[in-house]
């Protein structure tokens, strides 16, 4: 397992709701490496999970496993932020929000970053990058994915889980990223609010995209508020009605009005 001083960080929530945002900005912390998403620790989830039943006749206990996957899943992310020249990696993948307690049990020392975002937006965005369909899934998966980090956030203890809101990164990003990084227990870097000009390993096409979107926003800013609120205005009366019957208990809940 990881000691203290390599603590590492999950950012969790809801796809579409600003992750790679994040992700982007922790990395352009002096201290902090977040690289590309992974994904696979959700295939070895299985191994302690629906898989049990052909894993277990090896003779191993689920400790055993644990212990194995948490040492290599650390090996290789300590290895990409040593070469970074930093002493702390992070790890970006919105669907590790659904196996919150596996990770758990493999980094029973981590942080966890939820960012939550208007569920409007977020069937959106959906919509935007992957069609009408995918924005009709959205609208169950937004509750989904919120709930489930909420609950796990209610199970560890306060310097563990962090909870903030899409809107008031994009709105007010000073304060909210030093509360942010108090909370991770790192010092305040001016370098965060301009994670544009760091490098970072990035799939092709995504500055382009960030760059049209930026456009959009008055100030210019690499932390751009363009899109807040801009499902109300843009989705359909479908596409409305359907969140509010599937997701808009929670969405009161949240405060969102």
């Amino acid at each position: 397992m990881t000691d203290d001083q390599h603590r590492p960080i999950f950012v969790v929530g809801s796809p579409r709701s600003g992750t790679t945002l994040l992700r982007l900005i922790l990395d352009s912390h002096p201290d902090i490496s977040c690289g590309p998403e992974t994904h696979f620790l959700m295939g070895l989830s299985t191994i302690v999970g629906r898989r049990w039943e052909l894993i277990e006749r090896y003779g191993f206990e689920k400790a055993y496993w644990y212990q194995k996957v948490a040492e290599f899943f650390d090996s290789f992310q300590r290895g990409y932020a040593e070469r970074r020249g930093k002493k702390r990696w992070a790890e970006k993948t919105p669907y590790y929000t659904t196996i919150l307690d596996f990770i758990n049990q493999l980094f029973p020392s981590s942080q966890f970053i939820h960012i939550i975002r208007d569920g409007y937006d977020v069937v959106a965005s959906h919509r935007d990058r992957w069609g009408y369909k995918s924005a009709v899934r959205a609208t169950l998966i937004w509750r989904r994915y919120v709930t489930l980090a909420r609950d796990f956030g209610n199970t560890v203890s306060h310097d563990r889980y962090h909870e903030l809101r899409y809107e008031d990164l994009v709105r007010t990003p000073a304060p909210v990223l030093r509360d942010l990084f108090e909370f991770l227990g790192e010092p305040w870097d001016p370098a965060v609010l301009e994670y544009d000009r760091g490098e970072h390993d990035i799939l092709d096409g995504y500055d382009a995209f960030t760059k049209s979107r930026r456009s959009d926003d008055v100030g210019q800013s690499p932390i751009y508020g363009s899109r807040v609120g801009a499902g109300k205005k843009e989705l359909g009366m479908f596409l409305r009605a359907l969140f509010r019957y599937r997701s808009g208990a929670l969405y009161k809940e949240l405060g969102y009005r």
